[in-house]
């Protein structure tokens, strides 16, 4: 039935004459003129309006409908009089000529005639007939197009005609009809259709109306009736028609009460029971959820369990679209989904985790969103994310790193610092593209929130480790890693688009917060960078010269080293080769290079340089450009974009500011003392790399300043810089000289060692009358050395070290005095480092052996190495001190090696007790030793034969000694082949560079390992083959040049020489030969390419080994074949401790352990101390110790707890072992140490007290000594005591076992559980060797 609303006021309407009236506006007709109708019935038209038929012209039937209209609009529901009147006119509207007029304006003067008669008549319509009344409502509705155009002259009529439907509700007539879901559709298309951004709000409210009240009050929504309005929110018709969108957007809400649930059946419909058909909507159900979501949740209250079971799906890509729409859900900003509906929100987190892979990127990709909208459901996905950071898809670890970043930089609360962590595990992924990604997000948030502080202190602090990690990335191999390192610190850590000053408070600043590692790779970054310089001026420099065969190889090696400095050396040799083809031609090109690696640029001028060359090498024709990008590359690499002279001054300024005390150091989160110390250090390392920007006045002055603090530190540095820069200080600034020199004198004569050092070399580097200023030093110091005071004499010895190493031949005689007089004389026999140090640097100053003054020194240190450090043997110097005086023995012969001179006199056996030090008790002499040895390796400047040492490393007890070393092998092979690539010359060097030659040496060396005493001892023979497989392995990575077969070679051709160093002596040449068999075996087992034919005869240095004999032939095996299965097949025996009395508790290696045997346990007096050191066979020894000692380990410090069952035994079994049995317990096979067991469990700790000897009770056995022939050992040790008798093998030096503890249960740092009757004895002292201070 129809509702007739009280009108007010109708709208203005033009009455066709220029005339307009409105429903208040009343006007009176004189009485209807009646007109026969066709079918008889007399039609009453209003007064002034003629009969309306088809004779008449389309405008007068206009004019006359406009009257008509003016009629019915005035007329109301209590008109019963005029009702009954224009009945037969009603109808007569309705007819055929009417409806389907083909005049608009006709129509549309019907339409509202007959809006206007619905409203008259209600609730009754004066048209019976259901088809009658379908034709005249779909002719209405095709009248309400013309809202569409609201510029037509006709508009009002047409929102008349709206305006009147809608608040009759006239269409509710309809739901008598049949068929009215036809009409109701057709409204809604229509309605849909023509709303456009110049309607006002009112036609929007008036089209509203009309549709809320069909869908609230009919019946139900069909499903294309609902399609019509979800047609619109589908993202194509969206964004074509926006008003349309916003209309349904509006109905929906108005009605969801009423068609949410005609919503959720369509959805289940098609989720569920997967009835696509029943909707051509049915492939945007996930879209049409998103936007009906976003209008009313309450739309979707079915829906959401739907999406559950979705979730769910077999099918990876219907996952993936929900996925991707529950995504857009959790993810928008007001939804509370996630909180409201638990289940859904956990089986969502659960697709994570999902098999499929674009599931997991999907997901990851939403946690964005997620954590900017919604931060409380960090917490939640912080775990998921974790998961998918170590994802086997590169893509969507890459995607973790892309969302925490973003959510980073909108806000950094929005990550937590363990999403931050993972984060920083992915800078050191294995694809590049994640770790680039990584590292470029880190350092996005480092200048975001650090640099530019934009949250304040509390974020610049959650994120200051960033700096230091990314610095840390420059340790990797990769160019890359380096390359994208150096981008980031002069874009994000120290921009260099920042004005000179503020660069360099940042530079300052940063350097001083910065940790030890990280000051390590910023200075390595600078020198690697420095060092690409000098190879881009040497090139230059070769372009200058005329062209020839021997200029075109160096060229080429040149280009070959700047490629290897590039991405891709590959490719990069190519572009390299076709730049110096360009820098060739272009003389213009040239000398802008020139210029911008010239000392004197400066970072304006680089800036310039660097486009300008970009400028001409670009082509405009190819947009992507690899050459010009690689050019980019170098030109980044070398160009001094942070430093110049402007920049040093600056930073001379900043430290003169923390000096003073008016700096803003505490606000930059440093002290005043570490800012200053940080920029000298700063200072000083540019002093390398910037010399020339050094050269002021004020900078100087500064320095001089620096000279005069009181912290040493502080002042060494500034000699250093002055050293490195002052070389134009005599002639260009004569006070900065005047000043400088009493300065320099004093810190030679009264400084501190390293300042007193550093005077020296300065004096030497920048004075003219350098001999006259070392004169005034040498002599008034060589006059006062005074033994009797000694902690004054280690500044005056190291400054007359220095100057005689400098200036050798004015020194050479009164050093000569010195040194015999007094060094000798007085220092020697007190065990002084210093005195050693002295007599190295005079010979290295002399650089001859005409007084064989060398030969007296290694004589010397070798003794001393014999004695371990102890040459009075009086027992009177701790063991720390011997320590040192052991590790600078065997660094003194190491440093004198260096010098062909004195290489050529050190004898096989001073080279073999230099080697021993590798394997020394204390855990700091073998580590010191190691990276010098590898320091003066890799610099080529140690002799081949000493990278041998390193295959005594496989004996080191601790598990980082030997991966250092094994890593020190790596680094020196490769930097050797790589040197015998890049220069032809070294081919004929081939002996002392090729890796391969140090077989030759290290079968020498392990011929004459102390402890190697028993050419057919197994255990003895399983030592050697692993210090050779230590060595082998990483030479056998690769067999370049058929180097197998080579080394093959050379242990055959040994087998035909003797040992040079006993060459009559059988057992020596059988312990050679031994060795040998087992490299042969080793290369065998481990190559099946060592059998092919050796591209060359190998050469064996005489030194070692003498010349083959003609007619001599060994074909002898020397290891049985049982033996040589053992080797290769048996479980390896595991290493001895190598009196590690001083290797500390926090050593992360793996410690020993107590393995007993029967005879031992069924006494209850020792157990053995051992530790495995197989690479090889590491893991399979590990599980097997583990179940017979029962092992607790754990991560970070690994302890093995024993605990041994008492034995019921005779008393005298238990007894205190006295300490002469203690000393005799210490076994001579490798790493068995007796020590007292204990009937509890008491666990292991560390002993930190250090005593003396005579503090520990009764007097120690006599200790093993370096160097001395092994004892002959004695015969038919069946009894115990006979075997516990048997002298100790010459070589490493065993820990000092106590009395409770002999054999010293680990390595000497730990303390064995005692007997019940022998709780009461005091702990013997075990010293912890410190060599840091």
């Amino acid at each position: 039935m129809l509702h007739l609303p009280e009108l007010h006021e109708r709208p203005v309407e033009d009455c066709g004459e220029g005339k307009f009236i409105t429903s208040s506006t009343r006007m009176d007709f004189p009485a209807a003129q009646p007109k026969p109708a066709a079918d008889g019935k007399i039609i009453y038209y209003p007064p002034g309006v003629k009969e309306i038929t088809d004779k008449i012209t389309n405008d007068e039937v206009v004019k006359r409908l406009k009257m008509v209209v003016k009629t019915f609009m005035d007329m109301d529901q209590d008109s019963e009089d005029e009702k009954q009147q224009y009945l037969p006119l009603a109808l007569h509207l309705a007819s055929e000529f009417f409806l389907r007029n083909p005049n608009k304006d006709v129509r549309l003067l019907v339409a509202c005639c007959l809006a206007d008669i619905f409203r008259i008549y209600a609730p009754e319509a004066p048209y019976t007939s259901h088809d009658k009344l379908k034709d005249i409502f779909l002719f209405i509705t095709r009248q309400l197009k013309g809202l569409e155009d609201t510029k037509s002259p006709q508009f009002n009529r047409y929102f008349y005609l709206l305006e009147n439907l809608a608040w009759v509700k006239s269409y509710n007539i309809c739901f008598e009809l049949e068929d009215c879901n036809e009409i109701f559709i057709q409204l809604f298309r229509t309605l849909f259709s023509v709303i456009n951004n110049s309607h006002n709000q009112k036609v929007q409210m008036h089209m509203l109306d009309l549709m809320s009240s069909i869908i609230m009050e009919g019946d139900g929504v069909t499903q294309e009736l609902l399609d019509s309005i979800l047609i619109n929110l589908i993202p194509a018709h969206k964004n074509l028609n926006k008003q349309a969108f916003d209309l349904a957007k509006v109905l929906l809400k108005r009605t969801v009460q009423t068609i949410e649930p005609c919503i959720a059946n369509f959805f289940n419909q098609v989720l569920v029971l997967g009835k696509s058909s029943v909707s051509d909507l049915s492939e945007h159900v996930f879209d049409l959820i998103q936007e009906l979501f976003a209008i009313d949740p309450h739309l979707l209250l079915s829906v959401m369990p739907q999406l559950e079971f979705k979730l769910k799906s077999n099918d990876g890509e219907e996952r993936l679209a929900v996925v991707r729409l529950l995504a857009k859900l959790f993810g928008s900003k007001d939804s509370d989904l996630a909180t409201q509906n638990r289940p859904l929100w956990q089986c969502f987190l659960g697709r994570f985790n999902d098999i499929h892979v674009p599931v997991r990127l999907e997901s990851v990709k939403f946690a964005s969103h997620c954590l900017m909208n919604h931060p409380d459901l960090a917490k939640d996905l912080t775990e998921y994310l974790k998961v998918r950071s170590h994802d086997p898809e590169e893509a969507i670890r890459h995607d973790v790193i892309v969302t925490i970043i973003t959510a980073g930089k909108r806000d950094l609360s929005l990550v937590n610092d363990q999403l931050l962590g993972f984060v920083r595990e992915r800078t050191l992924d294995k694809r590049w593209r994640v770790r680039k990604e990584a590292m470029m997000g880190l350092a996005q948030l480092y200048k975001k929130y650090c640099l530019h502080a934009e949250a304040g202190k509390d974020a610049a602090e959650k994120v200051s480790w960033i700096k230091d990690k990314l610095l840390h990335i420059y340790y990797q191999n990769s160019i890359d890693d380096k390359l994208l390192v150096e981008k980031i610190f002069a874009q994000y850590l120290v921009p260099h688009n920042l004005e000179t000053e503020e660069r360099m408070k940042c530079l300052y600043y940063l350097y001083a917060s910065l940790d030890p590692n990280a000051v390590k790779a910023l200075n390595e970054m600078w020198k690697c960078q420095n060092m690409l310089r000098s190879h881009v001026r040497e090139l230059l420099d070769l372009h200058k010269q005329p062209t020839s065969e021997a200029n075109s190889a160096a060229m080429f090696g040149k280009l070959m080293t700047i490629a290897k400095n590039l991405p891709d050396p590959g490719k990069a040799q190519d572009f390299v080769k076709k730049f110096n083809q360009v820098l060739g031609d272009d003389e213009k090109l040239r000398s802008q290079l020139e210029l911008l690696i010239s000392p004197t640029c400066s970072c304006k001028q680089a800036d310039i340089c660097v486009r300008e060359i970009a400028r001409k090498l670009a082509n405009p024709k190819q947009p992507t450009n690899p050459f010009l990008e690689m050019v980019k590359f170098l030109l980044e690499r070398i160009a001094p974009v942070h430093i110049d002279s402007e920049a040093i001054s600056a930073l001379v300024k900043l430290m003169n500011k923390s000096i003073e005390g008016t700096a803003d150091d505490e606000e930059e989160g440093v002290s005043p003392d570490t800012a200053i110390r940080a920029g000298l250090e700063l200072l000083k390392v540019l002093s390398f790399t910037h010399p020339t920007s050094f050269h002021s006045a004020e900078t100087y002055e500064s320095l001089l300043q620096c000279l005069r603090m009181e912290d040493d530190k502080v002042a060494e540095a500034a000699i250093q810089i002055f050293r490195n820069t002052g070389h134009k200080i005599e002639t260009d600034l004569p006070q900065i000289r005047s000043t400088l020199i009493p300065i320099l004198h004093q810190k030679a004569k009264r400084g501190t060692p390293h300042q007193a050092k550093q005077a020296v070399h300065c004096i030497h580097a920048i004075f003219s009358n350098k001999e006259v200023q070392l004169a005034q030093i040498f002599e008034p110091l060589s006059r006062s050395l005074n033994a009797d005071v000694p902690e004054q004499l280690i500044t005056p010895l190291v400054s007359l070290g220095h100057i005689s190493m400098l200036a050798p031949d004015q020194f050479a005689s009164p050093m000569k005095s010195v040194v015999a007089n007094f060094i000798v004389k007085d220092l020697l026999m007190n065990d002084r480092v210093q005195a050693i140090k002295l007599l190295v640097r005079w010979l290295l100053g002399m650089k001859n052996n005409q007084s064989k003054s060398a030969n007296s020194t290694l004589r010397l240190l070798s003794a001393m190495l014999v004695s371990e450090g102890d040459l009075t043997e009086q027992k009177r110097i701790s063991k720390s001190d011997m320590s040192r005086l052991r590790l600078a023995a065997g660094s003194a012969i190491m440093k004198l090696a260096q010098e062909p001179c004195y290489h050529e006199i050190i004898t096989p056996e001073q080279f073999q007790l230099c080697a021993l030090v590798i394997n020394d008790e204390c855990y700091q002499v073998r580590q010191i030793f190691a990276q010098k040895l590898h320091k003066a390796l890799v610099k080529l400047l140690l002799p081949l034969e000493y990278m041998a040492i390193f295959a005594l490393c496989a004996k080191d007890p601790v598990k980082e000694r030997r991966a250092h070393a094994r890593q020190c092998l790596l680094k020196n092979i490769s930097i050797r082949r790589e040197y015998i690539k890049q220069n032809p010359m070294a081919n004929e060097k081939l002996l002392s560079l090729l890796p391969e030659y140090v077989v030759p040496y290290m079968i020498h060396l392990l011929a004459h390992d102390p402890d190697f005493t028993k050419p057919q001892d197994v255990d003895q023979l399983r030592d050697v083959k692993e210090c050779l497989w230590f060595m082998l392995e990483v030479l056998m990575t690769k067999n370049e040049n058929n180097s197998h077969a080579f080394m093959k070679k050379m242990a055959e051709n040994i087998k035909l020489t003797r040992d040079a160093q006993s060459p009559d002596e059988p057992k020596a040449n059988e312990k050679l030969y031994t060795v040998c068999d087992v490299a042969l075996c080793v290369i065998n087992s481990k190559s099946a390419l060592c059998n092919a034919d050796s591209p060359k005869d190998p050469v064996l240095p005489t030194k070692f080994f003498t010349q083959p004999e003609k007619d001599f032939c060994n074909d002898r095996n020397y290891i049985s074949e049982e033996t040589r299965v053992l080797l290769l097949t048996g479980k390896p025996k595991p290493t001895g401790v190598l009196g590690t009395v001083n290797k500390p508790l926090s050593a992360t290696g793996r410690r020993p352990y107590i393995r007993t045997t029967g005879s031992e346990t069924g006494s209850n007096i020792s157990v053995n101390s051992e530790l495995s050191s197989s690479a090889g066979n590491r893991s399979r020894e590990q599980s097997s110790d583990m179940s017979e000692t029962g092992v607790s380990e754990n991560d970070e410090n690994p302890v093995r707890i024993i605990s041994v069952t008492p034995a019921k035994t005779e008393p005298v079994k238990n007894k205190e072992i006295n300490s002469d049995q203690a000393t005799q317990g210490n076994s001579t096979e490798r790493g068995k140490k007796r020590t007292a067991t204990a009937s509890g469990t008491e666990n292991i700790h560390q002993k930190t007290e250090e005593k003396n000897v005579e503090e520990t009770g009764p007097s120690l056995a006599a200790k093993t000594r370096r160097g001395r022939p092994p004892k002959p050992e004695p015969q038919g040790t069946t009894a115990k005591n006979e075997e516990t008798n048997k002298p100790p093998v010459r070589g490493r030096k065993r820990a000092a076992v106590s009395q409770e503890n002999p054999g010293g249960l680990e390595a000497g740092n730990a303390k064995a559980p005692k007997q019940q009757d022998t709780a009461k004895k005091p702990a013997a002292a075990q010293r912890q060797i410190d060599l840091q201070r």
